[in-house]
């Protein structure tokens, strides 16, 4: 995933707290949330960098059958095949997918431009795509429902505000930004239990989330030094510490499963 930074903007967070039918989020749905800010000078904003670090994560040990999801009837019907758990899954190459890698400490105190590209999670065959995705502070985030019967974006932080977002009809689309950085929200559809996604979310743009091959590329560093983290819902997280300079290309690799 190549990562670009933008010019710096307001943003104004745009929080739709509905009631769903997964019940009250807890937070008054007349007060809308504050405003999220970004600096509003250009001067500010954290110059590109040339560095990178580039990589992959392995697994180790036996790969876990990937159990069968028990979908409603209603669900059942849109697929032609079992939708299995993503809760865990291996790559054929032996890697692992689904981890979130990000730049967790060494950016110091720069500011970072809020990206204009709104980040797209879709609600499709009962099942949140994607199932892990980083997302920027003050960033939009713009939900889908593809399915033809209700669905509910129901997320569960620690610091930022909850929201529960009815979302009753096919074609409907929400938006929601957060206010502040946390690793990692849980996001859920009370509706149909088996859903579940994970957001990370960052004061600034680097970071990577592993795919069919593995692999992960935070580019346009600034030089420095970094502690990297990588994040799995079941295998935790593991952290690197790495040293680069400009225009300088670093590789690291992670390692999770019951043998690492």
């Amino acid at each position: 995933m190549r990562i670009y930074l933008r010019n710096a903007i307001a943003v104004t967070v745009v929080t739709l707290i509905i009631s769903g039918c997964g019940g009250d989020s807890g937070s008054d749905p007349s007060t809308p949330a504050p405003a999220a800010t970004t600096s509003e000078a250009t001067a500010d904003a954290a110059p590109l960098g040339s560095a990178s670090i580039t990589g992959s994560i392995s697994f180790s040990g036996t790969a876990p059958t990937r159990a069968r999801i028990r979908q409603d009837r209603e669900c059942t019907a849109l697929h032609e095949a079992p939708v299995l758990s993503q809760t865990v899954i291996v790559n054929e190459n032996g890697t692992l997918k689904n981890v979130f890698v990000y730049i967790k400490d060494g950016l110091g105190e720069r500011t970072f431009a809020v990206p204009a590209e709104e980040v797209v999670m879709d609600q499709n065959g009962c099942v949140y795509a994607p199932h892990v995705f980083g997302i920027q502070v003050g960033q939009t985030l713009k939900i889908l429902n593809s399915d033809p019967f209700m669905h509910n974006l129901h997320t569960l932080p620690e610091k930022n505000r909850s929201a529960n977002v009815a979302m009753p009809k096919q074609g409907d689309e929400r938006k929601q930004t957060f206010r502040v950085a946390e690793v990692m929200v849980k996001i859920k559809c009370d509706v149909h239990p088996w859903m579940n996604a994970y957001a990370g979310i960052l004061d600034h743009s680097y970071y990577d989330v592993s795919g069919d091959d593995g692999a992960f590329t935070i580019d346009e560093l600034p030089p420095g030094t970094y502690t990297i983290e990588a994040w799995h819902e079941e295998y935790g997280v593991a952290t690197q510490t790495v040293t680069i300079g400009d225009d300088e290309a670093t590789t690291i690799e992670f390692d999770f499963g019951a043998g690492a």
